[in-house]
């Protein structure tokens, strides 16, 4: 049952202050729950209890943990259709894609669940000591991973499953023995309290400290901006926009101690055409991208958002093949109307530009918060001389650029910000001889696709998500899979530490059985 509270060291709690409704963008009407936005008080409260909580949970088994992953998955599976159907009114999403998204979710718990299990993730080195080596003795180093301290997590508007409440971030957090405080997002809050039930259930269940988890609800910034600033959080994860990332990881840095923001942030994911490919199947790619275009209203943030081509027979074509795709398309819902207004602001900038003209048209919509594709098309050397053709416009967008030369596609890609993904369509004899494109490419983006579309992002330990700013804060490391867990961790090492009192990671008999690298030798044995 949806409450409208926060949650404080998992139980939950409701001081008097401001008030909200999430929306219903298909009923184009407010949901009946009314939230409570958190009080200074309680954002200190919970932080303060998850600092306490830091305590214990960083020196938890992985058994533990694991059990608490687990356990959440089960909780979230155990909400049943109540998620489903709340999820659905809070996003205006498919049944479908609820499913879908919180599969996602329950999957990502689990693999961290087995990583934190096996225990291999810490990264142990050991390089024994030797004291008879001359002229100086080598002392013994022992290394390996330890978590942070008390993660703030933000929710993520187009994700109410994957990347909010219990997703990747926390997963990750929860991982590597860091409390989790989640800034809550205000258009799914009850998708959120939902999760957060589960997830206070789940801590009880396990039986770790209170404080590891707390939800708080807020409509604005001024509750996550307490809760960046506060000096028991030790690190930011943020899915979002350009300015909403910057804005948090600014205030990240000018603490009196600077902790990390690893935000996710805006990408237009440049496709680059090669005429090869197109000569081979312009309607089959045309479609393609009609579809990715398109897929869950453009909220994607690996959306294809600038196609890049060489002014030929075979853009055209695709050009043209594009256009007929888009005529058996349909306006799709998006998520909140303040989406759609910013999808309309966006739309309206980037068709004002000079040298712009349409390929696909908008259709006349009158469904409220419903949104029809648009793409426009321009000129390499105006996309170079102006700036803000190269802005994310967050919805069922994109911009085909035709490029007079080679040469000047080679340096629109040198001028490209960075971007979570890139994408090469072309033959694989012509591929062979584009180093230079794949090369400036390459720089520019942390994914780079042969063949394919960007929308899809597998969860799997080889995964990037992430890129040169402004895609993401630090191009090192991803928000999708395993290797996530690295952001909220940092090396330590014991010298000369007694075997007894080391953790036991880095012992000399290993009873943990972990992979490690023992003067420079992987091995599972002891030493």
């Amino acid at each position: 049952m949806i409450t409208g509270k926060s949650y404080i060291a998992s139980t939950p709690s409701s001081s008097t202050g401001n008030t909200f409704k999430t929306f219903d963008p298909q009923k184009n009407a407010d949901n009946p729950w009314v939230f409570t936005e958190a009080t200074e008080a309680e954002v200190d409260l919970a932080v303060n209890q998850a600092t306490e909580a830091f305590e214990s949970f960083r020196s938890s088994s992985g058994e533990q943990r694991a059990a608490l992953l687990n356990a959440i998955a089960d909780q979230i599976m155990n909400l049943g259709d109540a998620l489903i159907q709340t999820y659905c009114a809070e996003s205006g999403l498919p049944a479908g894609r609820a499913q879908g998204e919180r599969g996602r979710t329950v999957f990502q718990l689990r693999t961290f669940a087995d990583l934190v299990a096996d225990g291999s993730w810490v990264e142990a080195t050991i390089d024994t000591g030797d004291p008879q080596r001359t002229p100086a003795p080598k002392p013994d180093l022992r290394k390996m991973n330890i978590p942070l301290g008390p993660v703030a997590v933000f929710g993520a508007s187009n994700f109410p499953l994957a990347y909010s409440t219990a997703g990747g971030d926390t997963a990750a957090a929860f991982a590597a023995g860091c409390p989790v405080v989640v800034k809550s997002h205000p258009m799914h809050a009850g998708t959120g309290e939902l999760v957060a039930q589960a997830i206070s259930t789940a801590v009880k269940q396990v039986g770790v400290h209170p404080g590891v988890f707390s939800n708080l609800n807020s409509s604005g910034i001024d509750v996550g901006t307490q809760l960046v600033s506060h000096p028991g959080i030790k690190a930011v994860g943020f899915t979002g926009s350009i300015k909403g990332g910057r804005a948090l990881f600014d205030l990240a840095a000018g603490r009196e101690e600077p902790i990390p923001v690893f935000a996710e942030m805006g990408s237009i994911n440049p496709v680059v055409a090669l005429p090869s490919a197109l000569a081979e199947d312009a309607l089959g790619w045309a479609q393609k991208y009609a579809g990715s275009i398109n897929l869950g209203t453009g909220q994607f943030c690996t959306n294809p958002g600038l196609i890049l081509g060489i002014a030929s027979e075979e853009f055209d074509a695709f050009e043209h093949h594009l256009q007929q795709a888009f005529e058996d398309v349909t306006p799709q819902c998006m998520l909140h109307p303040k989406i759609k207004q910013a999808f309309d602001s966006g739309k309206q900038q980037a068709s004002a530009q000079s040298g712009t003209s349409t390929v696909v048209s908008e259709m006349e919509v009158d469904t409220a918060n419903y949104a029809s594709p648009l793409v426009l098309k321009v000129r390499g050397v105006e996309f170079l001389a102006n700036d803000k053709l190269h802005h994310e416009v967050f919805g069922p967008y994109s911009l085909l650029v035709s490029c007079a030369t080679e040469h000047e596609l080679l340096t629109v890609i040198k001028n490209l910000e960075g971007q979570l993904t890139g994408t090469i369509l072309a033959t694989q004899d012509d591929l062979s001889g584009k180093h230079d494109i794949i090369a400036a490419l390459q720089n520019r983006v942390g994914r780079l696709i042969f063949n394919g579309v960007p929308t899809g992002v597998e969860v799997c330990p080889s995964m990037l998500h992430g890129g040169p700013y402004p895609a993401s804060t630090d191009s090192r490391f991803s928000a999708v899979g395993i290797h996530s867990i690295k952001r909220w961790v940092r090396p330590f090492s014991f010298q000369d530490w007694p075997n007894a009192q080391l953790p036991q990671e880095l012992q000399d008999a290993n009873p943990l059985g972990i992979r490690r690298l023992v003067n420079n030798k992987w091995t599972a044995d002891g030493l």
